[in-house]
């Protein structure tokens, strides 16, 4: 039987910046526009002055709005689980557990920034949102967030994610969201991609330039994401917070952590309290977790640029695969971005953190395996994850070690069982970016 740790009493109070304890500084967001390092009032036309302030600040510890943790109260704090018999099935002797992060009210970890978003906003004299999603999650979130604080919500959907995955669709018009599917004919970028393929499938980088478009160009709306950007990543550090005071119950602490990582959010936010302790001198290893075919960490280039396809967002030094990389139709959708979090492109760059890829068969393999001994359905995004982690244990079996090894389960797959079947029928194939096609992307990137 699997072991449940929680403390009921334990959410945490305050987000962890790691900005403040960086060995070396990050280079600055580059304005689009100038050529020069993005200033407060250039953010301005797209987020709140405390999200800005979030976004650029060095300090340690920053305090979280009581409204914010009030909404949070209603899924925080989340178990920390021991997959046992997820073990026995491995036939592993390391000790595997998990962060589960299902339990809120959009089945995932992004509820915990897109609250905080909305509340920003909304105190703000901000009363309408609007964003891009990949697999749903991301938009799930926010629509939850805006209904919770009587805002307005629309949502840019890759269109591969918008037709794969109905029912994410209709869980964000339950909370009143609109949804489009992008490329749409609503933006000038938009129209731009249809024009040059009309069988466009999307991309994230595409959406978020059809969102960021139309925040830009409206005084009523803003902009909100869920993940990449540093403030984003800042409030997703509940996971490991908890996550660390959960293992202090059970005397504790594990040697690798795995998460899965498409723009860096749910990676940072159950890592980077942890690489705290291993920047103070403790033995733990991170690793980020990605698709093969969209190898962004481990085949990208560490580089500046575009967060979009329009190129209208910051230019950015992240890990890439070129802002006009378009990945295949994979069902991870969620991991389908070009770039990577500057923060977590910095702490690999600088030999902090580690990452690999994995392969669709793996994922859905181990994903299947976990739900069947574990009893929960994970999402393909998170089926990243697991698959790492459970090679991990059998390779440590292998070698006649045993470890504690943490993964997060970043989401549910509930809304996910499409790509399920496409598995059982036999419909997946693995793919791996061609490297000439990267070499290609990265021809474009800007000249900074």
């Amino acid at each position: 039987m699997s072991k449940v740790f929680l403390d009921e009493k334990y959410i945490p109070d305050r987000w962890y910046n790691i900005l403040a304890d960086l060995p070396m500084p990050m280079d600055p967001p580059i304005s689009p526009f100038t050529g020069k390092p993005v200033t407060f009032d250039e953010m301005k036309a797209l987020f709140p002055p405390q999200l800005i302030e979030q976004e650029m600040s060095t300090q340690r510890w920053i305090d979280i709005p009581e409204k914010v943790m009030e909404v949070m109260r209603l899924w925080r704090p989340t178990p920390l689980i021991r997959a046992e018999r997820f073990e026995k099935a491995l036939g592993v002797k390391s000790k595997i557990y998990f962060k589960y992060e299902g339990t809120s009210p959009a089945g995932s970890h992004k509820p915990n920034t897109a609250v905080a978003q909305a509340y920003y906003n909304k105190i703000n004299g901000i009363n309408r949102l609007t964003t891009e999603t990949g697999a749903g999650q991301w938009g799930s979130a926010l629509s939850v967030a805006c209904k919770m604080l009587e805002m307005q919500c629309r949502v840019f959907m890759v269109k591969v994610s918008f037709n794969q995955k109905p029912y994410r669709k209709s869980f964000m018009r339950m909370f009143d969201a609109e949804v489009i599917p992008s490329p749409s004919e609503f933006t000038n970028a938009g129209r731009e991609i249809l024009k040059q393929n009309p069988e466009s499938n999307g991309s994230l980088g595409l959406a978020i330039s059809e969102a960021v478009e139309e925040a830009a160009g409206r005084d009523d709306t803003n902009y909100a994401l869920g993940s990449v950007l540093n403030h984003v990543v800042l409030h997703q550090t509940v996971i490991g917070l908890e996550t660390k005071k959960q293992f202090e119950l059970i005397n504790d602490y594990p040697d690798k952590i795995f998460a899965s990582c498409g723009g860096g959010s749910n990676f940072g936010g159950i890592a980077i309290p942890f690489i705290k302790d291993k920047l103070e001198g403790k033995d733990v290893e991170a690793i980020a977790v990605e698709p093969a075919s969209c190898p962004t960490l481990t085949k990208g280039r560490f580089a500046y640029d575009y967060g979009d396809v329009a190129k209208l967002t910051p230019i950015m030094k992240m890990y890439t695969l070129g802002h006009d990389f378009e990945p295949p139709a994979i069902h991870a959708g969620g991991l389908r971005y070009h770039g990577e979090s500057p923060i977590v492109s910095h702490l690999y760059h600088e030999g902090i953190i580690d990452a690999q890829n994995v392969h669709q068969s793996d994922i859905f393999k181990y994903g299947i395996m976990f739900a069947q001994t574990e009893g929960i359905v994970p999402a393909p995004e998170s089926a990243h994850a697991i698959a790492a982690a459970a090679m991990e244990a059998e390779n440590n079996m292998e070698e006649g070690k045993e470890k504690s090894i943490l993964f997060c389960l970043s989401g549910h797959g509930f809304f996910d069982m499409s790509a399920y079947d496409a598995y059982f029928d036999g419909k997946l194939e693995d793919y791996e970016y061609p490297e000439e096609a990267i070499r290609k992307s990265l021809e474009n990137l800007p000249n900074v």
